[in-house]
């Protein structure tokens, strides 16, 4: 199953949170922040969103950061997504 966001939507996927500390201290399940960097799998066609033109500034493949509660998680042939708004990403990672 493939998925392909509308309008001004973006699929990302969430990295994987430190497991150790600078210090080198293994964290366990519980001890880890939810990560707020992904990649971004897909992305929607932008255009008229709510009477506004929006055109899609983040592409397929670049490092995001999010709002840390932000979009809908799905769940697609055992991998877990996250659909956002192109304006819940706060900044492109290079």
């Amino acid at each position: 199953m493939k998925l392909m966001p509308l309008g001004d939507r973006v699929i990302i996927k969430m990295m994987e949170a430190e497991e150790k500390t600078k210090g080198g201290l293994i964290l366990t399940g519980s001890a880890k922040e939810k990560p707020e960097v992904a990649e971004v799998i897909e992305v929607g066609p932008g255009g008229l969103v709510d009477g506004k033109e929006v055109k899609m500034t983040v592409k397929k493949g670049q490092k995001v950061i999010t709002s840390k509660y932000s979009g809908t998680e799905v769940k697609v042939d055992g991998e877990e997504y996250t659909i956002v708004r192109q304006g819940d990403i706060l900044a492109v990672v290079e």
